[in-house]
């Protein structure tokens, strides 16, 4: 299964697209949320998030449209990762947010912690 995202738009992000792409907290928490998990299936994100299937893939649609991640179909379960070209002002901005919103990303990281392992989580969530 290959990772699928608009080509070449990680390499080209321009500053403003990019602050714009995560001025809304729910994209900037799952941008987030993934930067560190590395790897999200969208259940995943809802259970973590407390928010709608449908809220979250809409967000998920908008951040991979502007480059910032790619996804992955795995039979029924769609995962996402950030995009690999990422530009390196870009993954410093994340990582920067990610800081700053440190009690916030530790608070879903345990929701997800609590969810057991990948098997489990598929088998209870998916």
């Amino acid at each position: 299964m290959a990772w699928e995202g608009v080509v070449g738009e990680a390499a080209s992000l321009q500053a403003l697209q990019v602050f714009k792409c995560l001025s809304d907290e729910t994209r900037l928490m799952l941008v987030l949320l993934i930067a560190k998990e590395q790897s999200l299936c969208v259940c995943e994100m809802t259970y973590a998030l407390e928010e709608s299937q449908p809220k979250v893939s809409r967000h998920l649609a908008q951040l991979r449209q502007c480059g910032l991640l790619m996804d992955q179909r795995e039979g029924q379960w769609v995962y996402y990762r950030l995009a690999p070209q990422l530009p390196a002002w870009a993954q410093s901005i994340i990582e920067s947010a990610a800081q700053g919103s440190a009690v916030q990303l530790n608070a879903l990281t345990q929701r997800l912690t609590r969810m057991g392992d990948r098997p489990a989580r598929r088998a209870a969530l998916c």
